[in-house]
């Protein structure tokens, strides 16, 4: 399985970004998708999981009601929509996928089993 991630770029403080993932897994439906971020010397922190139909999503405490994690199962494609950014949402966003789901939500990195490459988004103030 491939993931690739797109989307990113620089932005202002308060302005908008969607990133995208494109997986090639011919089963992308059954796997629980989830999106992470690094930030300059920080470690990988999630940001967010959407379940296979979409009908449940998570989020980390500092993008809830920030951002919106959705899928679209007949592109085989993630999203990530970020509203109202932070210059502290400056990172590389990692797009990720669980093959054999356990319990649900689904924020342990080393839970996932398949990453994407990474995009960059940095948030000027």
């Amino acid at each position: 399985v491939q993931l690739q991630a797109s989307g990113g770029g620089l932005v202002q403080a308060g302005d908008s970004l969607r990133v995208s993932c494109a997986s090639s897994a011919v089963n992308f439906m059954r796997h629980i998708m989830g999106w992470f971020r690094q930030a300059p010397g920080r470690e990988r922190e999630f940001v967010a999981s959407i379940t296979w139909t979409g009908g449940n999503t998570y989020y980390a405490d500092s993008v809830k009601g920030r951002f919106t994690i959705s899928r679209d199962n007949a592109k085989h494609i993630a999203y990530l929509e970020m509203d109202s950014l932070k210059p502290e949402d400056t990172a590389v966003y990692y797009c990720a996928a669980e093959v054999d789901a356990g319990t649900w939500p689904t924020i342990a990195a080393h839970d996932y089993d398949y990453w994407g490459q990474g995009t960059l988004v940095t948030v000027s103030s």
